[in-house]
Order: structure tokens, then sequence, then C-alpha cells
């Protein structure tokens, strides 16, 4: 082989080793009902919403993943529009990509509202959501951005019922924070080799 052509065949497999990046998966947990907008447990839909809304990524409705999908260069991002996670598995199949490049976000009543957890490798902490993924999955081995909804003010409301419910006027200026900030985690996230 000569000089040229030994200089040539490597410059194309720095090129394609180049091209091999690991894609990253970001799944944001909600209920894919509208009459579920604006409540605590859809933080993770509108965190990808703020993630998505300074790109071009047009949503993509697959019926086979029963999510709505966003492509951008090495991210998929995903919405699941079943009330059980199950898609999850099936993206991270279709797309090739590890439990370990994939972060969930997703609220947390076990965080004052407004505060952001992010975490690897933790249990789902009685999360119905994450459980399910986890089940899914068979690993508890990926990464969490948990968003701090806070828990109910009184004994007598039930922690489901309370996530889903819209946040109060006096709340919603710090959930709007929370969202800004859980969007630039992510962004933080998927620049990160």
């Amino acid at each position: 082989m000569n000089k040229h052509s030994y200089i040539c065949q490597r410059l194309k497999k720095t090129k394609q080793e180049a091209n091999l990046k690991k894609m990253k998966l970001v799944v944001g947990l909600g209920n894919p009902s509208a009459e579920y907008a604006g409540t605590r447990h859809n933080l993770g839909f509108e965190v990808i919403d703020k993630v998505i809304s300074g790109t071009v990524a047009s949503p993509e409705v697959s019926k086979k993943l029963e999510a709505i999908i966003y492509k951008l260069p090495d991210t998929i991002l995903v919405k699941p529009q079943t009330f059980m996670n199950l898609s999850v598995k099936a993206t991270l199949e279709f797309y090739k990509i590890t439990p370990s490049e994939m972060l969930v976000v997703h609220d947390d009543v076990d965080l004052e509202l407004g505060d952001i957890r992010h975490q690897f490798d933790r249990s789902s902490a009685g999360h119905k959501g994450v459980e399910s993924i986890i089940g899914a999955l068979g690993t508890q081995e990926f990464h969490r951005l948990r968003l701090g909804v806070g828990r109910p003010a009184s004994p007598n409301i039930d922690v489901e019922g309370f996530v889903l419910q819209k946040f109060t006027s006096g709340e919603k200026e710090t959930a709007a924070r929370c969202i800004l900030r859980a969007a630039e985690v992510v962004q933080n996230w998927l620049k990160e080799a």
C-alpha cells in the first residue's frame, strides 16, 4: 500500500469513528391525554418541550413505539404515549441505545417544589412510571432527572391525586423556573461525551 492510500484510509477510518458518537435518549414522563397538560405529573413532557423549543425538530408520532419522538443529531427525545412506559424499552432497542445513555425526566413528590436532582442507578422510590421502566428494562442503571413537586399540604389528599392537579397560581412561577433549569441540565447532559 502506498503512502497516499494509507493516509486516505486512515482519514476515512477517523471520520467513521467520529460519526460513531453514542446516541442518547431523553425520556420525559407524563400522561398523554390533554386533560393532564399543566399538571405536576407532566413536568417531564414540559421539559422535553422546552429543550425542543430552541431547535427545528418536528414531532414524529410513532405508533410502533407508542411515543412522540423528536430526532436531533446524536439524540432522541421521547414523550411516551402510554400510561405504562413499555415504549421506553422498545425505543432503546429500536435505536440501539443502552440504558446508561438514557435520561428519564420526571416529577418527584419527595423533593420540594422547584428542587432538581440528577442521579444514576437509583431505585424508583415509589414513582410508578420509573418503576415500570425499571421493570421493562430489568435494570435501574440509567440517569434520572427528578423534578420536585412537593407533597400535598393536607394529609387528606392522596399523592396520586395531588400529582394530577395543576399548579396553583402561587406555584406556577416556581414550576416554570424548574422547567427552564431542568432543560438546561438536559442540554448539558447531552453535551457530555
